[in-house]
């Protein structure tokens, strides 16, 4: 659908995705201006929307480009071999701490991106989160030692309380940054809240 995007060299192609990313995250997407990308990246708009018809394609496919950048880096990192799911869930906050720090830019972008209200993008967007999330889950807890749960406990049930608690984790972060002026993450804070609640989960859902 791209093609002509992709096409281009590498550096003409992050000067636009920056420009847009940067625009996107500081104003949201109502406010976002296509004459301050273009500026920001060299080009005309007429180049701009002979890549991306619209506004909107342009955002969609931004959203689709931070998502794909930072799952198949994380995927690259995380140890799939490691079957405790405790342990491969702690591993994968690490990892998204240590990926925040290589890619601000991106993670900024997809944090507002998960903030964004606008009418003009919100269902896609939601169709587009809850895709991404039935997705990864079936592959992040694949292959998991399911035999450390307690066998006196329903571990669909058990699952379903671990999900579901590091989702309101999730929701109160989200919830927390948009009340914020500059919509900031605090990642060391959510970090050791999770693994205070991984102790408790540890110590009621596995075998002593």
């Amino acid at each position: 659908m791209f093609t002509k995007f992709w096409n281009l060299d590498r550096e003409k192609q992050d000067r636009i995705v920056n420009a847009a990313m940067k625009e996107f995250s500081q104003k949201g997407y109502d406010l976002a201006s296509t004459n301050q990308i273009v500026k920001e990246a060299g080009i005309s708009k007429g180049l701009l929307f002979h890549y991306f018809q619209n506004k909107k394609q342009l955002y969609l496919f931004l959203f689709d480009y931070g998502y794909d950048r930072i799952v198949e880096e994380f995927y690259q990192k995380i140890d799939l071999t490691q079957m405790d799911f405790f342990k491969r869930t702690r591993e994968a906050v690490m990892i998204k701490m240590e990926l925040l720090t290589v890619y601000p830019d991106i993670f900024k972008f997809m944090e507002e991106a998960l903030l964004e209200d606008s009418a003009e993008i919100k269902v896609e967007l939601e169709k587009k989160k809850k895709e991404f999330i039935e997705i990864n889950m079936e592959k992040f807890f694949e292959g998991v030692d399911y035999s450390k749960f307690r066998e006196d406990v329903d571990l669909k049930i058990v699952l379903k309380i671990i999900t579901f608690t590091l989702e309101k984790l999730s929701d109160e972060a989200l919830f927390k940054a948009k009340l914020s002026p500059t919509h900031e993450f605090d990642y060391e804070k959510i970090r050791m809240e999770a693994e205070d609640y991984f102790d408790v989960l540890m110590k009621g859902f596995y075998k002593q």
